[in-house]
C-alpha cells in the first residue's frame, strides 16, 4: 500500500450555512418538522433566506464541516463536494482552504448556485434544517478524484449527499476506489428522514462497500426498521467491521470485532445541536487514523461534540479543539 497523504477525505455536500435563533411558533407557522433536515427548491431557498437576517453565516454542510474539525484535531483532510462559480461558492472555496482542508474541485459552470442550509435554532437547542443543495446536487463520476482517495487513509461518505442519483453513483465508484487502494470506506446515515428515503441504496451501500458506519439512534433504528437500539445495534455489528452509533447525552456505543465500548458523553449545558455528529466523526477519524485505538477515538469524538453543543454554530473554534490535544 502507498504512503498516505491525507488521513480523511470527505465526500458530501459544498454547502454555505445560514443559522438563526428561533422559536417552535416559526416553524409551526412555515410548517418544518422539528429536529429534522427537509430538502427546499431555489425560490424557498430565497424566501427563507431573506426571513434570515441577522443569522450567523458560515461554510458549512455536514461532512465539510467534519473535514474542518478533523484538520483543527491535527488530521491530513482533504474534501471533495460541489459548488458554483459564484459569491457563496467563492466564500466557501476561500473559508474550507483556510481552516487547513485540501480542496480543489472544479466549481459547476452552469447556471445554478451553490446550495444553502437554512438552520433554525429552537431554544431546546434543536436545529431545524431546510437545505437547497444547488451546485452540489449536482455532484456526479467526474468530481471524484481517484488520487486523493487512493492516497487517503479513510474515504468519508455523507449521507445527505445521497439524495441524487448521479451522486449515489459516484458513492459507489468512490468505495470500489478506496478498496482498490487498500483503504477504508466510512459512511454517515447524516438523517433519519434520509434514511427512510433512502433505506434500500443504503443498506447495499454498506454491505458492498463500508468498513465504517456512524449513526445516531434515530438513524440505525430506521436503517433496519426496528424500535429497539439494541436490536438496531446488533444487525449493524453484523453488517459492518465497525459501527460507531451516538446517542446524546447517553453517550456512544462503539461496536468492532465482537467488542463493545461505551463512551460517555461529555456533561455541557447544550446550546444548539447543530454539528453534534459531524464533531464527534470528526474527533473519532481523527484518533482512529493516528492509530489511537477505538476507546481513545471514542472520547476525543464526545468531547469535540461537546464543544460543538454548546454554542450557536457547527464549528467550535480550532484553538479549542486543539486544546483537546494538549
Amino acid at each position: 500500500m502507498a504512503v498516505s497523504q491525507f488521513d480523511i477525505t470527505g465526500i458530501g455536500n459544498a454547502i454555505v450555512d445560514f443559522l438563526l435563533p428561533t422559536n417552535d411558533d416559526f416553524l409551526s407557522r412555515h410548517d418544518m418538522k422539528k429536529g429534522a433536515m427537509s430538502l427546499i427548491d431555489a425560490d424557498t431557498a430565497t424566501r427563507l433566506t431573506a426571513m434570515m437576517a441577522g443569522g450567523v453565516t458560515a461554510s458549512g454542510g455536514s461532512l465539510a464541516n467534519s473535514c474542518a474539525v478533523a484538520a483543527a484535531l491535527g488530521a491530513k483532510v482533504a474534501f471533495i463536494g460541489k459548488v458554483a462559480k459564484d459569491e457563496l461558492g467563492g466564500v466557501f472555496r476561500r473559508e474550507i482552504a483556510g481552516v487547513g482542508v485540501h480542496y480543489t474541485t472544479s466549481p459547476l459552470e452552469a447556471a445554478i448556485p451553490t446550495g444553502r442550509c437554512l438552520i433554525l435554532v429552537t431554544p431546546d437547542g434543536q436545529r431545524t434544517m431546510n437545505t437547497y443543495l444547488g451546485a452540489g446536487g449536482e455532484f456526479a463520476l467526474h468530481d471524484l478524484d481517484e488520487t486523493i482517495i487512493a492516497a487517503s487513509k479513510v474515504t468519508y461518505l455523507e449521507g445527505y449527499l445521497f439524495d441524487p442519483p448521479a451522486a449515489q453513483a459516484a458513492f459507489n465508484e468512490a468505495a470500489r476506489m478506496a478498496r482498490a487502494a487498500g483503504r477504508q470506506t466510512a459512511l454517515t446515515l447524516s438523517d433519519a428522514f434520509c434514511v427512510d428515503r433512502h433505506r434500500t441504496g443504503f443498506r447495499r451501500l454498506i454491505a458492498e462497500g463500508v468498513d465504517i458506519l456512524f449513526a445516531n439512534e434515530a438513524e440505525i433504528c430506521s436503517l433496519y426498521e426496528v424500535n429497539s437500539f439494541d436490536e438496531a445495534a446488533a444487525k449493524a455489528a453484523a453488517d459492518v467491521k465497525l459501527a460507531v452509533l451516538t446517542r446524546s447525552e447517553a453517550g456512544s456505543l462503539i461496536l468492532h470485532d465482537g467488542r463493545s465500548l461505551n463512551i460517555p458523553a461529555v456533561p455541557v449545558q447544550v446550546v444548539d445541536t447543530t454539528g453534534a455528529g459531524d464533531a464527534y466523526s470528526a474527533g473519532f477519524l481523527a484518533a482512529y487514523t493516528r492509530g489511537e485505538g477505538l476507546e481513545a477515538a471514542g472520547h476525543l469524538g464526545a468531547k469535540a461534540a461537546s464543544l460543538a453543543i454548546s454554542r450557536i454554530g457547527a464549528r467550535p473554534p480550532a484553538t479549542e479543539l486543539a486544546a483537546l490535544l494538549a
